[in-house]
């Protein structure tokens, strides 16, 4: 797994992280980058534990969905991934969260560099509104010091046509990104996240605002996208969990409120044959 250097800060996490060829598969190796991992991770709001001792491995370039009843952490983990959850007053986390083995909340470890490193994309699109969607897609690439216009027109370019968007877009990029439909609002702001080149895409339920065939367009797009990036999604849908993912992480809620993982494994296991009763009462949708 790949180590921090003697001295080295987040400045320069990057080329530690840097992107591996793109590939047809997800990959099974631990050596890819890419991987995340939860070791006996909790979350704290002031005094009320959210989540409590989740251990987890998450496939480098593959699609991981996160399921299980409001309530129960999922969104949680994902802001604590992305080093989010900490902006809120009191809230804190236990445990350890690490990138290719580097412990994203070590004292060095800047969070600002952790979120050009792990991209995340809302429930509801947010495109910034007071800018164009060209400037929305560069946003990020400007304030990582890019000023090269013809560096930013490429990349521009290159996310709007990963995001499957350049072709309805490319001859209004001077137009506010909130004149768009909702559906390419949010294919917009995976376009912003995927520019500034992450390891990894946070998703947290980007289909529930959208139309059946923005969604089928979304899903779409993540099969394309995981052969570049790793991707995790909260969905509360199970015909999507079960369509898009590779890996399925189920999770619950105990007597005291505390989120939990029950189980983990490949995706057609969970909802064919998992392990744990609880697991199959949710995905039967006796409860949730």
């Amino acid at each position: 797994m790949t180590t921090l250097p003697s001295g080295t800060g987040m400045t320069d996490m990057r080329p530690l992280v840097a992107a591996q060829p793109a590939r047809a598969s997800a990959p099974s190796s631990e050596d890819e980058a890419g991987g995340l991992e939860f070791e006996g991770f909790g979350a704290w709001y002031g005094a009320f534990r959210a989540v409590r001792d989740v251990s987890l491995r998450i496939r480098p370039r593959a699609i991981t969905a996160f399921i299980g009843p409001s309530g129960c952490g999922k969104s949680t983990i994902l802001r604590a991934v992305n080093r989010m959850h900490e902006t809120l007053p009191g809230a804190r986390i236990e445990g350890r969260v690490l990138l290719d083995g580097i412990d994203l909340y070590r004292p060095e470890v800047a969070a600002v560099r952790v979120r050009r490193t792990i991209g995340m994309v809302f429930q509801k699109p947010n495109p910034f509104p007071a800018m164009s969607i060209y400037d929305n897609v560069a946003s990020g690439l400007r304030l990582a010091g890019e000023r090269s216009r013809s560096v930013l027109d490429g990349k521009v370019e290159t996310s709007l046509r990963r995001a499957a968007l350049w072709d309805e877009v490319r001859d209004k990029l001077k137009q506010p990104g909130t004149s768009l439909s909702g559906g390419q609002q949010q294919r917009l702001c995976i376009a912003r996240s995927i520019a500034v080149e992450p390891e990894v895409v946070l998703m947290d339920e980007p289909c529930s605002a959208l139309d059946p065939v923005s969604t089928l367009r979304i899903e779409e797009l993540m099969h394309e996208l995981e052969e570049s990036y790793t991707i995790v999604i909260v969905t509360h849908n199970m015909q999507q969990a079960a369509r898009i993912s590779d890996v399925t992480a189920f999770f619950s809620m105990g007597e005291d409120r505390a989120g939990y993982l029950v189980e983990w494994d490949e995706t057609e296991r969970i909802f064919t044959a998992p392990s744990d009763p609880l697991t199959e009462a949710y995905v039967s949708g006796r409860f949730g």
